[in-house]
Protein backbone atom coordinates (compact mmCIF):
# COMPACT_ATOMS: atom_id res chain seq x y z
CA UNK A 1 0.00 0.00 0.00
CA UNK A 2 1.19 3.50 -0.81
CA UNK A 3 0.21 6.15 1.73
CA UNK A 4 -0.11 9.81 0.88
CA UNK A 5 0.26 12.77 3.18
CA UNK A 6 -0.91 16.26 2.32
CA UNK A 7 1.31 19.22 3.06
CA UNK A 8 0.06 22.79 2.84
CA UNK A 9 2.88 25.29 2.56
CA UNK A 10 2.49 28.93 3.43
CA UNK A 11 5.56 30.64 1.98
CA UNK A 12 7.62 30.53 -1.20
CA UNK A 13 10.47 28.61 0.42
CA UNK A 14 10.07 26.55 3.59
CA UNK A 15 10.82 23.22 5.17
CA UNK A 16 7.96 21.42 6.91
CA UNK A 17 8.84 18.81 9.53
CA UNK A 18 6.80 15.70 8.65
CA UNK A 19 8.61 13.23 10.92
CA UNK A 20 5.67 12.55 13.24
CA UNK A 21 3.29 12.04 10.30
CA UNK A 22 5.66 9.52 8.70
CA UNK A 23 6.20 7.69 12.00
CA UNK A 24 2.43 7.49 12.47
CA UNK A 25 2.12 5.80 9.07
CA UNK A 26 4.88 3.35 9.99
CA UNK A 27 2.89 2.47 13.10
CA UNK A 28 -0.32 2.03 11.10
CA UNK A 29 1.47 -0.22 8.63
CA UNK A 30 2.33 -2.70 11.40
CA UNK A 31 5.71 -3.28 9.73
CA UNK A 32 8.13 -4.23 12.48
CA UNK A 33 11.29 -4.42 10.37
CA UNK A 34 11.61 -2.96 6.91
CA UNK A 35 12.18 0.11 4.80
CA UNK A 36 10.24 3.36 4.54
CA UNK A 37 10.43 4.98 1.12
CA UNK A 38 9.50 8.65 0.74
CA UNK A 39 8.85 10.29 -2.61
CA UNK A 40 7.79 13.82 -3.56
CA UNK A 41 6.02 13.88 -6.96
CA UNK A 42 6.65 17.57 -7.67
CA UNK A 43 9.37 19.29 -9.70
CA UNK A 44 9.65 22.28 -7.37
CA UNK A 45 9.60 20.48 -4.01
CA UNK A 46 11.82 17.91 -2.29
CA UNK A 47 12.43 15.83 0.82
CA UNK A 48 15.48 15.76 3.07
CA UNK A 49 16.65 14.51 6.44
CA UNK A 50 18.45 16.93 8.70
CA UNK A 51 18.63 18.27 12.24
CA UNK A 52 15.24 18.89 13.81
CA UNK A 53 16.30 19.96 17.32
CA UNK A 54 17.44 23.46 16.35
CA UNK A 55 15.09 25.37 14.01
CA UNK A 56 17.98 27.61 13.00
CA UNK A 57 19.49 24.77 10.96
CA UNK A 58 16.50 24.84 8.60
CA UNK A 59 16.66 28.64 8.48
CA UNK A 60 20.35 28.43 7.59
CA UNK A 61 19.64 25.91 4.81
CA UNK A 62 16.97 28.17 3.33
CA UNK A 63 19.23 31.23 3.65
CA UNK A 64 22.08 29.47 1.86
CA UNK A 65 19.90 27.98 -0.89
CA UNK A 66 18.42 31.42 -1.59
CA UNK A 67 21.88 33.00 -1.62
CA UNK A 68 23.38 30.40 -3.97
CA UNK A 69 20.25 30.08 -6.14
CA UNK A 70 18.49 33.46 -6.17
CA UNK A 71 14.86 33.75 -7.26
CA UNK A 72 15.72 36.40 -9.83
CA UNK A 73 18.54 35.73 -12.28
CA UNK A 74 18.99 35.26 -16.00
CA UNK A 75 16.85 32.12 -16.10
CA UNK A 76 15.21 31.07 -19.36
CA UNK A 77 12.26 29.07 -18.05
CA UNK A 78 9.14 31.02 -18.99
CA UNK A 79 7.14 30.08 -15.90
CA UNK A 80 9.47 32.12 -13.69
CA UNK A 81 10.26 29.42 -11.13
CA UNK A 82 13.62 28.13 -12.35
CA UNK A 83 15.20 28.68 -8.94
CA UNK A 84 12.60 26.33 -7.43
CA UNK A 85 13.38 23.63 -9.99
CA UNK A 86 17.11 23.92 -9.31
CA UNK A 87 16.67 23.77 -5.51
CA UNK A 88 14.38 20.74 -5.79
CA UNK A 89 16.92 18.99 -8.03
CA UNK A 90 19.74 19.63 -5.57
CA UNK A 91 17.81 18.44 -2.49
CA UNK A 92 16.12 15.55 -4.30
CA UNK A 93 12.70 13.89 -4.49
CA UNK A 94 13.24 10.84 -2.28
CA UNK A 95 14.60 9.37 0.94
CA UNK A 96 14.94 5.82 2.26
CA UNK A 97 14.81 5.08 5.99
CA UNK A 98 15.22 1.71 7.73
CA UNK A 99 12.47 0.64 10.14
CA UNK A 100 13.24 -1.45 13.22
CA UNK A 101 10.85 -2.41 16.02
CA UNK A 102 8.14 -0.40 14.25
CA UNK A 103 10.17 2.83 14.45
CA UNK A 104 12.02 4.91 11.88
CA UNK A 105 15.75 4.49 12.47
CA UNK A 106 16.56 8.18 12.48
CA UNK A 107 19.50 9.59 14.39
CA UNK A 108 18.95 11.41 17.68
CA UNK A 109 18.69 14.86 16.11
CA UNK A 110 17.34 13.89 12.70
CA UNK A 111 13.96 14.84 11.31
CA UNK A 112 12.27 14.46 7.92
CA UNK A 113 11.53 17.71 6.09
CA UNK A 114 9.37 18.44 3.08
CA UNK A 115 11.08 21.22 1.14
CA UNK A 116 8.90 23.77 -0.63
CA UNK A 117 10.56 26.02 -3.20
CA UNK A 118 7.59 27.40 -5.17
CA UNK A 119 4.90 28.02 -2.59
CA UNK A 120 2.58 28.55 -1.11
CA UNK A 121 0.93 25.39 -2.42
CA UNK A 122 -1.00 22.27 -1.52
CA UNK A 123 1.43 19.36 -1.94
CA UNK A 124 1.70 15.65 -1.31
CA UNK A 125 4.31 13.12 -0.31
CA UNK A 126 4.05 9.43 -1.10
CA UNK A 127 5.08 6.90 1.54
CA UNK A 128 5.70 3.18 0.98
CA UNK A 129 6.58 0.96 3.92
CA UNK A 130 7.91 -2.49 3.02
CA UNK A 131 8.57 -5.37 5.42
CA UNK A 132 11.92 -7.13 5.20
Amino acid sequence: MIYQIEIITRTQTEFVNVTSQIQELVGQSEVNEGICYLYVPHTTAAVTINESADRNVVKDIIFTLNKVIPFEDKYRHLEGNSAAHIKASIIGPSETIPVENGRLMLGTWQGIFFGEFDGPKRRKMLVKIVAC
